[in-house]
């Protein structure tokens, strides 16, 4: 069974190299965006050599890899099961003998991957050399980081299966679909770091798993973190990950007792 979820992996690689063309010039519109963000940032900067905990050079690094990580870790499940929903396809994913929610993670993996390799990673190299932009030199730093960004795909992906598995209850989850997605691109450090936001903002964030996709393995990244203290970050990334794993699980045993077919 194992093997099966290794082709469905290998498969959804395959589908996307097929419209590799549309990822390189997605490259070339990641690059204006990071640029955009970096004059921004150093005119917010202006004479003043840190903000919010982070250097401009470290604010630059922490945009780059921020937006290049989502490339990896960003997906559209939650749009995929809420329209096998809504078109009855679901009930056939059902009586297959495969989990479902594992073959969705496994095709978002396969996604994910086919990005990382043929997106971020040349993405990343072709803003370092435009912009400030410094990596860590450190290899432990590297494992570490890669580990997280790996996380960062967990929990964000759990997210997107929880949201679109509410499809069964809520028949029409499009605003929910898209208020989710503001919230992680938002709330995650992507648009802004965490710690920018007031004091007492701050405070809620991190009592949210969003933290855990961007600004934690971002700032990690930038070399912001002291010592031992980068391990902290990973350890809330497993916790989360185990959290979510319990309204998961409830919902998913409870969309499967009330399965219907919206229209058809």
């Amino acid at each position: 069974m194992s093997s099966a979820y290794l082709d469905i992996i290998r498969i959804r690689f395959l589908m996307m190299l097929a419209y590799r063309v549309n990822y390189y010039s997605g490259i070339i519109i990641y690059a204006l965006n990071i640029g955009a963000y970096y004059f921004l940032w150093k005119a917010i900067y202006g004479a003043k050599e840190v903000l919010g905990g982070l250097t401009l050079e470290q604010m630059t690094t922490y945009v780059a890899v921020g937006w290049m990580a989502r490339a990896f870790y960003f997906n559209n499940l939650d749009r995929e099961i809420a329209g096998e929903i809504k078109d009855g396809s679901v009930a056939i994913q059902f009586i297959r003998p495969y989990n479902y929610i594992l073959v969705k993670m496994m095709q978002g993996l396969g996604e994910g991957l086919f990005r990382l390799l043929l997106f971020s990673t040349p993405g990343m190299v072709i803003v370092s050399l435009l912009f400030s932009v410094k990596l860590p030199t450190d290899p432990k730093l590297w494992g570490v980081f890669l580990l997280m960004l790996f996380f960062s795909f967990l929990i964000n992906t759990q997210l997107n299966i929880i949201t679109g598995l509410s499809a069964f209850f809520l028949e029409n989850n499009e605003g929910l679909l898209r208020m989710k997605r503001v919230a992680i691109d938002l709330f995650s450090g992507l648009v802004v770091p965490m710690s920018f936001f007031p004091g007492w903002a701050e405070g809620i964030l991190k009592l949210l798993p969003f933290q855990a996709i961007t600004y934690l393995p971002g700032k990690v990244f930038t070399g912001a973190v002291p010592g031992g203290a980068i391990y902290d970050g990973l350890l809330v990334q497993v916790l989360w990950f185990v959290l979510l794993l319990l309204p998961l699980y409830v919902l998913w045993r409870s969309a499967r007792s009330r399965l219907f077919v919206q229209g058809g």
